[in-house]
């Protein structure tokens, strides 16, 4: 059962919505259990609370990123939980999923990510070009025919390819260096970086895997030789403005001008979670967000071919996440984390926090979070279990679907008073 969440908003005020969790619990639409976590009882509710079933999420969305929630989860809460203005924030913000919604709902937003490429691939959606403007100034970057990495990228690209993209990324390098790196300038790299490795031939590589990582060169060179293929040549000036034409589609004019508002008075951050000095006291009414798991990414493996297109040192990044090989180093970090939400959060504000089971199921990882979230003075409104089906990447992460009696969506929902 899918609850129709438009006409819950309509039949409620704003004000009446403590008890926005217990949906239609009356009609059965929604299980609700108890469960014993921390000396106290937690109410779990259970629905298909968002689905591919409500409105399709804006194509703006579609950039690839490892281990994203669907926009339709932050979606669900930024509509029950806040109103237009309202500060929304989201710590660990990956792809900007939670960030690009809040946007798109109108509201005011905080984005922050230790890893750059975070922010990289986040800010320029917040001031959209349109595909005229793109190609236009793609037209003026120069290729060098003769250009080539400094690294082998031979099992990835066909030398013709890697001379377009060693000539785009010196020119995106050169204008951050002088400072003349605008929102078009932005764009094209995100969209170009976004582009590097996929498995269709919308990307500038040969197939590989899934484009929200880079495969090792070795593996590439397994992938090839299995397949019996080799890098054809990729327009790469034509698949950028090909992706920016389907990021943009949908949104209406208003919609950019709207975007590129909340975009100038949005904070965007490159620091440790767990110390935001930037966002002040008590400003924030809703965080969206989904730490990362226990030593699940290899950062430098995984982002290695994105980095250096960026001219990133993916090691020193590395260095800088943290890494949490213990259940307990990752509460403790997680705790850390629960401390400067409390600060930045409003009186009444609220902090929907995500986590997945883990090892094969055997950890919920919500269970670990509802004490850390009480500890430093949260009330815990109850653990929301979203109810769906799950693609192939949950596997990847340790993540069993509901077909073996588990569930990805996860979330925690605290409030402060």
């Amino acid at each position: 059962m899918v609850i129709d969440i438009d006409s819950y908003i309509r039949d409620f005020t704003f004000h009446e919505k403590r008890d926005l969790f217990n949906l239609d619990s009356n009609v059965g639409k929604t299980r609700v259990e108890k469960q014993f976590v921390d000396g106290i009882y937690i109410s779990k509710y259970i629905n298909e609370f968002w689905t591919s079933r409500q409105r399709q999420a804006s194509a703006l969305h579609e950039i690839a990123y490892r281990a994203c929630f669907k926009p339709q989860l932050p979606r669900f809460f930024i509509q029950l939980l806040t109103t237009k203005g309202d500060l929304v924030y989201d710590p660990f913000v990956g792809r900007g999923t939670t960030a690009i919604e809040a946007g798109l709902l109108g509201r005011m937003v905080v984005a922050n990510d230790v890893n750059p490429l975070s922010i990289m691939l986040t800010r320029p959606r917040f001031d959209i070009p349109n595909s005229r403007e793109v190609k236009e100034r793609l037209d003026r970057i120069k290729i060098d025919r003769s250009a080539k990495a400094e690294i082998d990228l031979s099992m990835f690209y066909h030398s013709q390819t890697e001379a377009e993209i060693c000539s785009l990324r010196d020119y995106l390098r050169e204008r951050k260096e002088v400072g003349k790196e605008d929102h078009l300038d932005a764009w094209i790299r995100m969209v170009a970086t976004n582009r590097l490795t996929g498995h269709s031939k919308g990307f500038f590589s040969v197939y590989t895997l899934p484009p929200n990582q880079a495969v090792s060169s070795e593996s590439q060179r397994r992938i090839n030789e299995k397949r019996n293929q080799k890098p054809d040549y990729r327009n790469t000036k034509e698949l950028i403005l090909t992706k920016t034409r389907h990021l943009i589609s949908g949104l209406s004019e208003t919609q950019k001008k709207d975007m590129k508002e909340i975009g100038d008075e949005a904070i965007f951050l490159n620091v440790d979670s767990r110390l935001t000095k930037e966002i002040q006291n008590e400003v924030v009414q809703l965080t969206v967000t989904s730490p990362p798991f226990l030593n699940v990414v290899q950062y430098a493996e995984d982002n290695w071919l994105r980095c250096w297109f960026n001219s990133i040192n993916a090691n020193e990044i590395a260095k800088r996440i943290v890494m949490a090989k213990t259940l307990t180093e990752w509460s403790n970090f997680i705790g850390e984390v629960f401390q400067e939400l409390y600060r930045i959060t409003k009186r009444g504000g609220w902090v929907a926090f995500e986590v997945g089971e883990i090892q094969g199921g055997k950890i919920n990882l919500d269970e670990y979070v509802v004490p850390l979230g009480l500890s430093v003075g949260f009330n815990c409104e109850g653990i929301i279990i979203n109810e769906q089906d799950f693609t192939k990447t949950s596997n990847i992460w340790g993540i069993r679907n509901n077909r073996s009696g588990t569930n990805t969506n996860r979330v925690v929902m605290f409030k402060k008073e």
